[in-house]
């Protein structure tokens, strides 16, 4: 399938819903293009559509800079307190 694509947006233009982790990006059509962080994640895809017209958009991003699972902040936050400060 030959992918229509519309444009390219930088991550950083777009907004993040941690409620129902999505990344969304208005789309011309009055409506906004959504990409689960999910789906960044496992690398399954890049591109974001509208659910109300036939626009997609490619998600630039760096795997790193996507915010943390819940579970892997959790793990960092007891690891941060677990530790011992040790005087020399």
């Amino acid at each position: 399938m030959a992918e229509n694509i519309y444009d390219e947006i930088e991550i950083e233009d777009m907004t993040y819903d941690p409620t129902l982790e999505i990344y969304h990006y208005p789309c011309p059509c009055g409506d906004r293009f959504e990409i689960g962080i999910a789906d960044l994640r496992d690398g399954e895809t890049d591109i974001a559509v509208c659910p109300s017209c036939s626009l997609m958009i490619r998600v630039i991003f760096e795997l790193e800079n996507l915010p943390k699972e819940k579970g892997e902040e959790e793990t960092a936050e007891l690891e941060e307190k677990e530790q011992v400060p040790v005087v020399a």
